[in-house]
């Protein structure tokens, strides 16, 4: 099953018990990250870089349910009025 992709309109919902806050998240990233090490061999990360990523599941924290999710409109997010008319539970 293909995970809705967040946006900065909108957040995941469960659609099984209402959930709006608690997932568990499984992605796959490829990325780019400059580490610094210092003189004693510790290494940091300063930058990354995301070449890609694909969300593979995502499991409701409340009722377990996987890949249950849908999008909806996020709270005052601009061209979230009347965007989705889904009731908001949890």
């Amino acid at each position: 099953m293909t995970v809705p992709a967040l946006t900065a309109e909108t957040r995941w919902r469960c659609t099984l018990c209402g959930n709006l806050t608690r997932f568990d998240v499984t992605r796959t990233a490829r990325v780019t990250e400059f580490l610094h090490f210092d003189l004693a061999g510790e290494s940091k990360v300063e930058e990354t870089q995301v070449l890609s990523e694909t969300v593979e599941s995502v499991r409701c924290r409340w009722c377990n349910a996987v890949d249950q999710v849908e999008l909806v409109a996020r709270p005052g997010a601009d061209g979230a009025a009347g965007a989705a008319e889904v009731p908001e539970q949890g």
